[in-house]
């Protein structure tokens, strides 16, 4: 009875810490993985540092557009800064346990983030169909106060539901396993960890993903047929190119985030792999900010200007 009862005990423990296993498999390659991310997290530190700096300076980038891209920059930075450093320091740690505090808070910010980018992606597609669809009423419309109060409501929109989705999670109790297989602590891979019935929990999780995620996407979506349809009516093909331009760098980096997010969060559990979860939320919360600099700089006449400006 006593060893009957001292196992009961072990298996229904809560757990107090997690182990995140990252990628301790590829244990052979470590070195190298450290080296990759450390390129890619110091890249976009300086490509998004360097793209405030610019239109923070220069006075012919202080119009609605730059000062959302500027915004969208500085959560970038956030947005990266929340995963990557823990996953640098695990690639050398042997100790790779996170407590239950400390999991709780980087899930938190995790998705309070994730939801202003999701936001401000929207803002920026607002922006860019106000510019080419009403641009007699640009002026009125994007005014510095609207501006000011769309980015405040982008960052501070999904606080509330956020903090109480995470709350909700962490008064599940976790006793199967300690060991979260994945890259940084993430609402599905923690979900599966807990006791108990967690239908409530899928089902709000999902609710918040369609509110704050697949609503967001609609809105893009419709701004840019819009868009479209008003750019096709352009009499010159001087004026398509130039309106295309502008948009077009918006759409790249939309279409990143939104199509990786959505493949990690809504793929069917029968096609879920070990690997595949880890790689799409790689892709989505550091391939966009990584490439962010590079699309709105190649892409956008006037920040190659301000560039060479700057160099020189």
């Amino acid at each position: 009875m006593e060893s009957t009862d001292k196992i009961i005990k072990v298996n229904f423990s809560e757990v107090d810490i997690f182990i995140l296993l990252g990628f301790s498999d590829q244990s052979n390659i470590k070195s190298l993985l450290f080296c990759i991310f450390l390129i890619i997290y110091t890249s976009i530190l300086i490509g998004n540092g360097l793209i405030i700096l610019i239109i923070k300076f220069d006075q012919a980038l202080q119009i609605p557009m730059y000062f959302f891209l500027g915004n969208f920059s500085f959560l970038e930075i956030c947005y990266t800064s929340v995963t990557l450093p823990r996953m640098l320091k695990d690639f050398w740690n042997k100790n790779r346990d996170i407590s239950l505090l400390a999991c709780a808070i980087q899930l938190c910010f995790f998705l309070i983030l994730g939801v202003t980018e999701c936001l401000l992606l929207t803002v920026m597609a607002y922006d860019r169909y106000v510019a080419i669809c009403k641009p007699l009423y640009y002026p009125l419309i994007m005014n510095h106060k609207t501006c000011v109060q769309l980015v405040l409501g982008a960052w501070i929109s999904g606080i509330p539901i956020q903090i109480g989705q995470v709350y909700q999670l962490f008064s599940l109790t976790f006793c199967d396993s300690n060991k979260l297989d994945h890259v940084f602590c993430d609402f599905p891979p923690l979900l599966k960890l807990a006791c108990g019935d967690t239908t409530m929990n899928e089902i709000t999780f999902y609710a918040d993903a369609l509110l704050f995620g697949v609503v967001p996407f609609v809105l893009i979506l419709n701004s840019y047929i819009r868009i479209i349809t008003t750019i096709l009516r352009l009499p010159s093909e001087l004026g398509r190119s130039k309106a295309f331009s502008t948009c077009s760098s918006h759409l790249i980096v939309v279409s990143l985030f939104f199509i990786s997010a959505f493949i990690s969060y809504f793929q069917p559990k029968s096609n879920h792999s070990r690997g595949t979860g880890k790689v799409f939320s790689l892709f989505y919360t550091i391939v966009t900010p990584l490439f962010n600099p590079m699309i709105y700089s190649l892409r956008n006449k006037d920040f190659i200007i301000s560039i060479k400006k700057l160099l020189s």
